[in-house]
């Protein structure tokens, strides 16, 4: 059974082939889009297993994000077609300088009927970790009653959970986000925020505020992103600024903070301190930046390796 289970929805992704506005784009490239699906590639390319528990469309898309992420080595045993809706889909509208825009066709898709029957115990059951992010319980009440399931039945098992805030104003008003995800904060174990949305959450502007009052919270280990910056990382007992990998041109930044919080929670499995599993989580983001895509950009746990080697050597085979 896998290490680490995650849940959320993933999507078909048309990416404009030119830059420019949406309406004049006549070429699409197909790829595919979630955060949690991301994740598990990503703690999968670093030598672990992940399970991704979703629904699908039982269509062409949902055939071909099946398919990729079985080939990715994430378990799908979890995954459920449906022949009643469809799998959600957003265009990518590119602009210069690696700037995007994406419109989201997601209201009524397959992943957003997901309900709490939907989850076999047993399957968070026999992991360490639960991975969540904010974007699931924006996309239906029924959602949001699965994401608390998943939580509850962790917490019986003993499973940690790790939450990605992953507020997207898009899908939900900061009125209505806002005491939801505070409350399923309240019950995660390792937090992954970034800074603004921190900011929107909480109402503080100082990283080591930030990261006490979320600690008070009920995480009992809190990662803030900082961007350029890179990370605070904290316990009850210990905070450490991680600082950034340099990156000479941001690509495409869609998938850094899945590919950061797949880095620390594989220096967790792996039992390293907070600064090693904060240098990962630092380099596994930095490297997304720099590839289009989101598990197009993951590395492979030699190619972390390899980027890491000019600073001090924190992981090894």
């Amino acid at each position: 059974m896998p290490e680490v289970v995650t849940l959320g929805e993933t999507l078909a992704v048309l990416v404009a082939t030119s830059p420019g506005p949406l309406r004049y784009s006549t070429h699409f490239e197909l790829r595919t889009g979630g955060a949690e699906s991301t994740f598990a590639v990503g703690i999968v390319r670093l030598g672990h297993s992940a399970g991704w528990i979703s629904r699908l469309g039982d269509d062409e898309f949902g055939k071909l994000i099946l398919a990729m992420m079985r080939g990715e080595g994430v378990d799908v045993s979890q995954v459920k077609l449906d022949s009643e809706a469809p799998t959600g889909v957003f265009f990518k509208e590119r602009r210069e300088a690696g700037e995007s825009r994406n419109y989201y066709y997601r209201q009524n898709s397959a992943a957003s009927k997901m309900k709490p029957e939907d989850i076999d115990p047993q399957y968070i059951c026999s992991a360490k970790y639960l991975h969540l992010t904010g974007i699931t319980p924006a996309l239906s009440p029924s959602c949001l009653a699965t994401v608390e399931r998943a939580m509850d039945i962790a917490k019986e098992c003993g499973v940690l959970i790790s939450f990605d805030p992953n507020l997207r104003l898009k899908l939900w008003k900061k009125e209505r986000a806002i005491p939801v995800l505070l409350n399923l904060i309240r019950k995660a174990d390792i937090l992954f925020p970034g800074i603004e949305e921190a900011q929107i959450l909480l109402g503080e502007n100082e990283p080591e505020k930030i990261v006490e009052r979320f600690l008070e919270l009920g995480p009992s280990i809190v990662a803030l992103k900082l961007g350029s910056k890179g990370a605070l990382v904290a316990n009850a007992h210990q905070e450490v600024y991680v600082p950034a990998f340099s990156v000479e041109r941001i690509v495409d930044p869609f998938g850094a903070g899945d590919a950061f919080a797949a880095g620390l929670i594989t220096g967790l499995l792996e039992g390293l301190s907070l600064e090693e599993a904060g240098r990962i989580a630092n380099a596994m983001g930095a490297l997304a930046l720099g590839v289009t895509g989101n598990i197009e950009a993951l590395p492979y746990r030699d190619e972390l390796i390899a980027f890491m080697s000019g600073n001090p050597t924190i992981i090894s085979r």
